[in-house]
């Protein structure tokens, strides 16, 4: 069980390449090391947290990663400056009384598919696609407010999840194509395409 309490929280906004998203960044590890993506509250048991925060009308999704929570707001809600107060606030107090986070004993009951970590069974390219999402695509996205899991690859074309921020993102499809893409067929030839699809 991953809980927080004790601590002075302090948690500050920064903007994502997605206007409909914001990132909230603790003073504090949240979720070390790992990350969870909570489409919608149907889907948020292994989150009390973010059952909490889906008690807000505005909220659309949860993002919780290591240090920071992505939230998507629903398109009807104007402007983020008018809920980050607020935001703010809950979390703070959430999280200084030692509200649980993640419920590690929920998300082992979920089928965890995607995956960057590197598993023996994994063919050679495979390997290589993983430790290269691992090594330059993950550091940058996480500071958009997102994550790219890979999810599979067959001849010659990786299929990754968008989550977090880059979930929606009008820019993410070029952040993979121009991006992600190019760098993979430049350092793993057999790569041809890279696709992102849904869960």
């Amino acid at each position: 069980m991953i809980t927080t309490g004790n601590t002075i929280v302090s948690i500050y906004t920064e903007m994502t390449p997605n206007p409909e998203t914001m990132k909230f960044v603790a003073n504090k590890l949240l979720y070390p090391g790992k990350s969870i993506d909570i489409a919608d509250e149907s889907q948020a048991l292994p989150s009390p947290l973010a059952k909490e925060l889906f008690s807000f009308p505005f909220i659309k999704s949860v993002f919780i990663a290591s240090n920071f929570i992505t939230l998507t707001k629903s398109a009807d809600t104007d402007d983020w400056q008018d809920v980050i107060p607020t935001i703010k606030t809950f979390l703070k107090e959430y999280l200084e009384n030692g509200g649980m986070v993640v419920n590690e004993e929920e998300v082992a009951k979920i089928k965890q598919e995607s995956t960057n970590v590197v598993h023996a069974d994994d063919d050679d390219i495979v390997k290589r696609v993983k430790e290269l999402l691992e090594n330059y695509v993950k550091p940058a996205v996480e500071m958009d407010g997102g994550a790219i899991q890979f999810k599979s690859y067959n001849d010659g074309v990786v299929n990754l999840m968008l989550q977090g921020s880059c979930s929606g993102c009008p820019s993410s499809m070029v952040t993979l194509k121009a991006g992600i893409e190019g760098m993979m067929k430049r350092m793993i030839p057999e790569v041809k395409e890279v696709v992102a699809v849904a869960e």
